[in-house]
C-alpha cells in the first residue's frame, strides 16, 4: 500500500452511514437546508434521499463539498394528479384536532395506513365540508438542486 493511500479519505459507496450538510433547493427556494444547524447523519439505502440522490453521492470522498442541478422529475419523481385528494373535514376532525383551522399553503401530517411513519399533504384549497391536498412531494416535477458537503463517510 502506497504512503498516499493510506492517508486518502473515505469514500461514499452502499450502505455507507453518512455526516454531511445538505441543501435541498426548487423554484421556491430551500426545502432543507442543514448547512447553518447541524449535520446530518443517514445511511445510505435507508430510503431517507430518493435513489437519484443516493446516486449522485456514490464515490464522493469524505470532505468533498459539491452542487448538482438534478433535472425535472428525477430527484422525486412527476407530479402525480392522483395525488391530489379531496379529504372531508367530518374525517379530519375525527382523526385530528377537532378546533384545527385548514388553509391553503399549510402542510399537514398524516400518519401512514400502516401505522408506521407519517405522510404529508399541502392544502391546495378548502370547501365548505371538505380540504383538497396535494400528496405529491413539494419538489416533484422540478427540477432540484442539491448541494452537499461530505463530514463523515463510515
Amino acid at each position: 500500500m502506497s504512503e498516499s493511500h493510506a492517508n486518502a479519505n473515505p469514500t461514499i459507496g452502499p450502505g455507507s452511514f453518512l455526516t454531511l450538510h445538505y441543501r435541498l433547493c426548487g423554484a421556491q427556494g430551500d426545502l432543507i437546508n442543514t448547512f447553518n444547524d447541524k449535520p446530518a447523519t443517514l445511511s445510505l439505502g435507508s430510503g431517507e434521499l430518493s435513489p437519484a440522490l443516493e446516486q449522485r453521492l456514490m464515490g464522493l470522498a469524505e470532505g468533498t463539498r459539491t452542487v448538482f442541478e438534478v433535472p425535472a422529475g428525477e430527484a422525486f419523481g412527476e407530479r402525480n394528479p392522483d395525488m391530489l385528494q379531496w379529504v372531508s373535514k367530518e374525517l379530519l376532525r375525527e382523526f385530528g384536532d377537532p378546533d384545527e383551522q385548514y388553509n391553503v399553503g399549510d402542510v399537514v401530517q398524516f400518519p401512514a395506513p400502516t401505522g408506521k411513519g407519517a405522510f404529508a399533504g399541502a392544502i391546495q384549497q378548502v370547501s365548505d365540508d371538505a380540504v383538497l391536498f396535494d400528496f405529491n412531494h413539494p419538489l416533484a416535477g422540478q427540477p432540484v438542486t442539491f448541494e452537499v458537503q461530505v463530514i463523515g463517510v463510515l
